[in-house]
């Protein structure tokens, strides 16, 4: 396992868009509240880039071509940014744009590489080309999914929900106009996938809200999609969420007849709601008695029956306050990204011998006079890192953050300089 006081670099490949995009950035400020040393590669700042080639009028396999060209060169930013920033690991959120060549090269250079695929591998079948070539590879599904990584070659997979994170996903204080604009009984936000629209026309005569994408061309759902159905920001979600009575939770599907889908993965909608202490109706999933007591969700198997227990709920709010209650205790308790992302690196640290490698923090700090290591000290402790922290993790900390320096963060990176000029050894 890895300890507390051992500090890993990080750095966190986001994907360019999509769903596991605040996922990713959940991620890192969880690795960085652990007391890691995280690196970002921003890949959402080459999407308007990767847009604009979809936008030429050029044939088919010409585009292919220029998508992967462009891709390519993606992984090649990546592999600058692992050259410059020597990680422990490199994590990839689903949809990264991270090339079979380059991962193929982090593992003969010695890099362990991890993916945490957080989407639906009966729908999106792109892990089966590149799963073998991760180290470590974590999944929001159990079996058969281990059994077909296992036969792909991929043995180190390991089981991983989603999560909340609660320093963002949290109760809030809203104004009276912050409630009339966010608010109403009932609200869904998410995409307009098949069974959701056919389900949700049967609330057209209720206080109901829609927020999010995909729900054009709908005529009966049309009045119901807030603000022409645009992408709405992670901030925005957090108050509807918070000024909703009932608060929708249907599983997506692509089959518009099973309209409760019953499958297995739990969305990070159901624990970004219970972390903000909202109530919802959440559809039950196989999975889901292994995160949550039956009393801490309210969960429907049917539509007709989600349709009972809106009138149910709705008269009955201290119910639903209960319920909220509950919910939120068992994420702050059990499903946090903090949590996660230990228990990932706990997986790594076990499955590959002499993870994470000493950077000799410990013998480098030991030379400073006694007075100006306690100020170091402090200052790790206010970074948030652990005392055996490197010196080149302590600088590379520092050079991420803002404002005025202190006389200490001063010496230390004019020390760092001085060590690159004279050719100083290396902590």
């Amino acid at each position: 396992m890895t300890s507390k006081d051992t500090s890993v670099r990080v750095l966190l490949v986001l994907p360019m868009y999509g769903g596991s995009l605040p996922v990713g950035r959940y991620c890192a400020r969880a690795l960085t509240r652990l007391g890691h040393v995280v690196e970002t590669f921003e890949a959402p700042e080459f999407h308007q880039s990767f847009e604009a080639l979809r936008r030429m009028r050029v044939s088919r396999e010409r585009l292919q071509y220029l998508e992967n060209s462009f891709l390519n060169v993606i992984s090649q930013a990546i592999m600058a940014k692992v050259e410059a920033f020597c990680p422990d690991l490199v994590l990839c959120l689903a949809q990264a744009p991270m090339s079979i060549q380059t991962l193929k090269r982090l593992r003969r250079d010695g890099v362990a590489t991890a993916m945490w695929f957080v989407e639906d591998y009966r729908l999106f079948t792109y892990w089966m080309a590149f799963a073998p070539h991760y180290d470590f590879f974590a999944i929001i599904q159990e079996d058969p999914f281990f059994d077909e990584l296992e036969a792909v070659g991929q043995s180190n997979a390991l089981y991983l929900p989603l999560a909340a994170d609660p320093e963002f996903h949290c109760p809030m204080d809203l104004s009276s106009v912050d409630r009339r604009m966010w608010g109403s009984d009932l609200s869904f936000m998410g995409a307009g996938y098949p069974n959701r629209r056919v389900a949700f026309r049967r609330l057209v005569n209720r206080d109901f809200k829609i927020w999010g994408t995909e729900w054009d061309g709908d005529p009966a759902l049309e009045a119901l999609v807030q603000m022409n159905g645009r992408r709405l920001s992670s901030e925005e979600c957090v108050k509807i969420f918070n000024a909703t009575r009932i608060n929708l939770n249907l599983h997506s599907s692509v089959d518009s007849t099973s309209l409760v889908s019953n499958g297995d993965f739990v969305n990070p909608r159901t624990f970004e709601l219970a972390a903000c202490g909202a109530f919802q109706l959440v559809d039950e999933r196989a999975l889901m008695a292994d995160l949550f007591w039956s009393d801490e969700l309210a969960t429907f198997r049917s539509i007709p029956e989600m349709e009972e227990m809106i009138d149910h709920f709705l008269a009955h709010p201290e119910e639903r306050e209960e319920y909220a209650r509950r919910g939120r205790e068992r994420v702050l308790a059990d499903h946090t990204y903090d949590r996660r992302m230990q228990t990932l690196l706990d997986f790594v640290a076990a499955r590959r011998e002499g993870w994470p490698a000493r950077r000799g923090g410990e013998e480098f700090f030991a030379e400073y006079p006694p007075e100006l290591r306690d100020k170091v000290l402090a200052l790790l402790d206010r970074l948030g890192l652990p005392a055996q922290t490197s010196f080149d993790d302590l600088v590379w900390t520092l050079r991420q953050q803002q404002g005025t320096l202190s006389d200490v963060e001063t010496a230390i990176l004019f020390l760092d300089e001085w060590r690159k000029q004279y050719g100083g050894k290396r902590a």
